[in-house]
């Protein structure tokens, strides 16, 4: 029998290619799974898909991811009949033989390849026997870049089906301490917003996205086939201290530089655009809003120049001046009067543009070159290695040279080539309704120059990244990663030296405190191995000769050791005998992806989707283990009352073996009580759930579901039971129940030897008519009095308050919080008894 071909489309930066969507009872995606760990800025996700063949014939699964491009794959792994699949890192010359057959013969060869902006993806495919399961599990890894102030990390999810075991867990720990985070892109619409819960401290964030069944299908951005959107965690840490943070780890380091009590030193700024026929309609439009939006930016103290280019160039003013009202007036109204014509000769432009900064020095200013193209050099000098060359003399390595490049007609790899060896970034900017908003955007990123010659010193360390930096921009971070000198921190002694304004300034380490990493940085290694890696790759770029074969020789044992696809490794698939394995690439920026030509499938591309945005909370309640002063013979089980703003939460104590009502739903027939245990400061034993249908009752080791006169009794992980609505999933260390817009989480912990359930509200009901614990609003209160003891006020109570502390279970790791201890009545605002039930 002919194998049918079904693509199955999953994303954790997901996003799908598809022309026709598959027949839901051909497959199932029944588990779908976005974990993402941060630490120190270093995010490691893993996208884990579970995928079932309904049909009673083979058929070819196809799995597509997005991943930033900032990232690098470190791992792949497919699960059938319980073998693993490993995929290998390979350098592209083992592996292009491979690649080479599959395309020939027809087949599906492996892809990596820029989509959008900021992603690229990666596709295989396997084939499944009927009735049988697949498990894709993809790993990838990068460096969060700190722009405007903040770190972005960006998760997309568009599975092209409702699933009912979808969730998306992210996990932030930054020793520095968490200042601010909020969530943002095109899943935290008004629908949406419910699925999304939030707890932190002031290390550690938590970010748990939990969409039932119902909300994939009518969010803003989502339909019949599931969700289609972003979640974007923004986030930035405390800098207390100006030198930064610096960690080790097994004899690594990295140390995370971003100064921000420093004065704004003035720039020198000039504009060079182009303006030949190629820029002819929208392009001109964006730019010429953009320019005139820059322009209102610039601070008086600041000079500028404007150069327009087509085959002449054409000047606003031969020479730099002052950014006076009258100035900048002078050059808005120039800039409206851009008009498109002509070639493009690039070589004789920013030549221009350079003596322009050259011939204005000002002590104590930083000078900056920015390039706008959209084409190739098509006037004058046309050979880009001249160009290049001539780009560099001019510059001599003075000032930086950013280059953007608009749209796709544009060579990216020349402009980036010239930025690079100027000391400066390409960008590439998107022919887009937003075009000037990029511009706008890239340009804030360089407008407060606040340190220039910066020069990053580790006395006893080896094997460092980039030491040596132009210029620090405000809302910017220097990274900088190395091997400390036989492990020996004795020796090691960390500096940084740079000018701001017209003096030099020195960050001294002497008195910094190189911290030693914990588990959850123990990726140290990783981190340098990643940013040595792209600056080999920037090295190859900007070199030629010896240079450039030995950072491309250095580059590849890097990628190799470390397992990182990248432009110079390919990732080698493996699948089940009989099937040939798929060669993925990772393609440069621009570059366009290597498709098999003869009988291979061809897909379209789905639209891009726009980011959604969300501010941070806290969520409300959460069950904890605290301890305060106990009576002998007393039985007594702690719970966390949570805040929105305020610093500490509250906790309460129940006392005797009780069940309390957890969640009452009246509306929808939903009633959810646990039984609490007979352990000390223990948990819930059991959990009952009660619709008008049927029963579920679990612990840690079953469930039991009662539909009618039938009862069944599940004792293994990874299940997924459904009766009426509601759906319960079970894994190995949580229980996951989901009925319309509510979604409670119950985890499994364990305390010498005893397991129980805690339950945590991942999506709270819209339904204002809900009971029970899980349904209290988050905690307002106010200090009335802190000495000689504290006393708290909410609405017209107020109570004695003691400082504890307590394990916060509704995180896996249970994390130790501080918090309130006050009497239960003062936390609930009504007694106790109006949660407790006689029986679950």
């Amino acid at each position: 029998m002919a194998r049918a071909v079904v693509q199955v489309t999953l994303f954790g930066l997901l996003l799908a290619l598809v022309t026709t969507l598959p027949n839901k009872d051909d497959w199932d995606i029944y588990s779908f799974h976005i974990n993402s760990t941060v630490s120190s800025r270093y995010a490691t996700t893993v996208i884990t898909s579970r995928v079932a063949n309904r049909m009673d014939e083979s058929k070819e699964i196809e799995f597509q991811v997005r991943i930033p491009k900032n990232a690098f794959i470190s791992k792949f792994r497919m699960f059938i009949d319980g073998q693993a699949y490993d995929g290998v890192v390979k350098s592209k010359g083992a592996a292009k033989q491979q690649y080479t057959d599959a395309v020939s013969q027809g087949q599906s060869a492996g892809i990596v390849s820029s989509v959008g902006r900021t992603l690229e993806e990666f596709k295989t495919s396997v084939n499944v026997a009927a009735h049988k399961k697949v498990t894709f599990e993809l790993t990838y890894e990068e460096l969060l870049k700190r722009k405007l102030g903040k770190y972005e990390l960006q998760i997309h999810a568009r599975p092209m089906q409702p699933v009912k075991d979808f969730k998306v867990d992210v996990y932030i720990h930054e020793k520095a301490g968490i200042n601010i985070m909020e969530v943002k892109g095109g899943l935290s619409t008004n629908a949406m917003a419910n699925a999304i819960t939030k707890t932190h401290s002031d290390t550690q964030a938590w970010v748990y996205f939990y969409p039932t069944e119902d909300q994939q299908k009518t969010c803003d951005r989502c339909g019949e086939q599931g969700m289609n959107g972003d979640l974007v965690i923004v986030y930035d840490v405390n800098r207390d201290n100006s030198f930064g943070d610096i960690k080790k780890s097994s004899g690594y380091f990295v140390h995370h530089f971003a100064p921000s009590n420093l004065a704004r030193i003035p720039k020198n700024v000039a504009f060079v655009i182009d303006q030949s026929s190629s820029m002819h309609g929208r392009k001109i439009q964006q730019t010429r809003t953009a320019l005139i939006r820059i322009l209102n930016d610039l601070a008086e103290e600041d000079h500028f120049g404007l150069i327009t280019f087509d085959s002449s160039i054409f000047h606003w003013k031969r020479e730099l001046v002052q950014a006076t009202e009258e100035n900048l007036a002078s050059a808005k109204t120039f800039a409206l009067q851009i008009q498109d014509r002509g070639a493009t000769d690039i070589n004789q432009a920013v030549l221009e543009g350079a003596r322009m900064l050259n011939a204005n020095p000002r002590e104590g200013s930083a000078s900056i070159l920015i390039l706008l193209t959209d084409g190739d050099p098509t006037s004058g000098v046309t050979n880009l290695e001249v160009i290049q060359s001539n780009v560099r003399k001019a510059i001599a390595g003075e000032f930086p040279l950013y280059c953007l490049g608009f749209g796709f007609d544009v060579n990216f790899e020349f402009l980036e080539k010239m930025s690079l060896q100027n000391n400066g970034v390409a960008r590439r900017i998107y022919e887009d309704s937003d075009a000037e908003l990029q511009l706008k955007g890239f340009y804030e990123e360089v407008a407060t120059p606040l340190l220039t010659d910066v020069t990053m010193v580790y006395e006893g360390g080896i094997n460092l990244t980039q030491t040596n930096f132009s210029q620090y921009y405000n809302g910017s971070e220097i990274v900088v990663a190395g091997q400390i000198t036989d492990n020996d921190i004795r020796t090691f002694t960390p500096q940084v030296v740079a000018v701001s304004r017209n003096r030099k300034v020195v960050f001294p380490g002497t008195n910094v405190t190189v911290e030693s990493a914990d588990v959850a940085d123990s990726n140290i290694q990783r981190v340098w191995a990643y940013l040595t890696v792209k600056q080999l790759l920037e090295k190859e770029l900007r070199l030629s000769g010896p240079e450039k074969e030995s950072a491309k020789k250095e580059a590849l044992e890097l990628s190799l050791k470390y397992s990182f696809v990248t432009p110079l490794t390919s990732m080698v698939v493996t699948k089940p005998p009989g099937e040939s394995s798929d060669v993925l690439h990772k393609p440069k920026e621009g570059e366009a992806p290597q498709t098999p030509t003869s009988n291979a499938r061809q897909y379209g591309l789905m639209p891009t989707v726009s980011d959604i945005v969300m501010a941070y909370d806290v969520s409300s309640v959460v069950y904890n283990d605290l301890h305060p002063s106990i009576l002998p013979g007393q039985l007594v089980h702690q719970f966390l009352l949570k805040t929105e703003s305020l610093s500490l939460p509250l906790c309460y104590g129940v006392y005797g073996v009780v069940s309390l009502k957890l969640l009452h739903h009246p509306n929808k027939a939903l009633f959810v009580n646990g039984e609490l245990d007979e352990v000390l400061l223990g948990g819930f034993k059991r959990i009952a759930i009660h619709t008008a249908a049927a029963h579920f009752e679990f612990d840690a080791m079953k469930t039991i579901v009662q539909d009618g006169q039938s009862t069944v009794e599940y004792l293994q992980q990874d299940i997924v039971v459904s009766r009426n609505s509601v759906t319960v999933i079970r894994r190995a260390k949580e229980i996951d129940v989901v009925s319309g817009d509510t979604r409670i989480v119950f985890l499994i912990h364990e305390k010498e030897g005893n397991f129980y359930l805690w339950p945590v509200i991942r999506q709270q009901p819209m339904d204002t008519n809900v009971t029970g614990i899980l349904a209290l609003k988050p905690a307002v209160y106010e200090e009335v009095q802190q000495t000689p003891s504290t006393i708290l006020k909410i609405q017209n109570m107020e109570v004695i308050a003691t400082r504890s502390t307590t394990a916060d279970y509704s995180i896996a790791s249970a994390l130790t919080l501080d918090c309130w201890s006050v009497p239960s009545e003062f936390a609930l605002q009504r007694p106790i008894n109006e949660f407790i039930v006689t029986q679950i």
